[in-house]
């Protein structure tokens, strides 16, 4: 599982089904892999909710999502697993399919919601307009660990 993580002052995602809006916080571009498990996802929950990228009254990145009470917009992103190695068109055979990646996107957001931090959601999917005012800029891409390596 990969988490493309965007620290915000704000940010939105609009569609034919609505528009929804989050204040500072984060935007989270989610991509599911056909092996990961809910095992991935709270690896990530965890890992991302207490991330220390927000400024301290002195400027320095200390504290994190759940520190500030921060906003989430999670976002579902299968170009996250790309292949590009061949060609000038992206393979995109290492993103799960839907009905596997989608119940697994639904269980990340309902876990960070279970941390305290108000989810807002993008429409599994959809074709989305993503608006992202990022602050800093900060932008990081976590990923669950490998099971095969262990």
């Amino acid at each position: 599982m990969r988490a493309l993580i965007q620290r915000v002052t704000s940010g939105g995602v609009s569609a034919d089904e609505g528009e929804t809006r989050i204040g500072p916080g984060l935007v989270i571009l989610l991509g599911i892999a056909p092996s990961d498990t809910l095992q991935d996802s709270d690896y990530l929950v965890e890992k991302m909710t207490n991330l220390r990228i927000f400024n301290d009254d002195e400027g320095k990145m200390n504290r994190s999502l759940l520190d500030i009470g921060g906003e989430a917009l999670v976002i579902s992103q299968f170009t996250l697993y790309a292949d590009t190695s061949r060609g000038r068109r992206p393979g995109f055979n290492d993103a799960a399919p839907p009905e596997t990646a989608e119940p697994l996107y639904d269980a990340f957001t309902e876990a960070i919601e279970q941390k305290g931090v108000a989810v807002k959601r993008g429409w599994f999917g959809a074709h989305m307009q993503v608006d992202i005012q990022n602050d800093g800029p900060v932008t990081i891409l976590l990923e669950s660990p490998s099971r095969e390596a262990s």
